[in-house]
């Protein structure tokens, strides 16, 4: 507690590996969450990866030209640095990304969640979307050709994350965990 009486933000803690991200206890007043070294501890990067892999189904929440929010269920695949899906390139989501390309997406599964905050970025280039063609291909068992991505009638696109929120339903106070991405 601070002299105020209110309950501080914990101070983060430092990645031992330089390619991981920052984490964190959230800040979570009033959900008795306990410190970094409590409960299970901070959740490493790798747990999130997990459940970015294993997902069927994600949560794409867009901001429509107005301000308006809007999600949608997206088809997604993990390639070691971004979340990717595609979508129609008239779609709503594709509109919202064009005005805004602010995101949230997370994973369909509420009792072990993670949260990804990040930027879209449409991919253009054969080799990325050769690559989320073969990612999902293999993760959906699909045999979808390369063509199916052609960037004037279906985007590809990728989230890298710049803020990541994750926690087990099995310890709800002692595992939530923010991540922060520095790149």
């Amino acid at each position: 507690m601070s002299a105020s009486g209110a309950a501080a933000e914990p101070e983060p803690t430092q990645p031992t590996d330089p390619l991981e991200p920052i984490a964190e206890r959230p800040y979570m007043p009033g959900y008795g969450i306990v410190g970094p070294e409590e409960g299970s501890g901070l959740l490493p990067w790798s747990w999130a990866v997990e459940q970015l892999r294993a997902a069927r189904n994600f949560w794409l929440c867009t901001v429509r030209p107005d301000g308006r929010p809007h999600a949608m269920p997206v088809w997604g695949a993990w390639s070691g640095e971004a979340l990717l899906f595609s979508s129609s390139v008239p779609s709503r989501k594709m509109v919202n990304l064009r005005a805004n390309p602010r995101v949230v997406v997370t994973t369909e599964e509420a009792e072990n969640p993670v949260v990804i905050e990040g930027l879209a970025e449409v991919l253009t280039e054969q080799k990325d979307l050769q690559r989320f063609i073969d990612l999902v291909n293999s993760k959906y068992a699909t045999r979808y050709r390369v063509d199916f991505l052609d960037p004037e009638v279906n985007a590809t696109v990728a989230v890298r994350p710049q803020q990541a929120f994750g926690l087990r339903q099995g310890d709800f106070t002692g595992s939530p965990t923010r991540w922060s991405f520095t790149a």
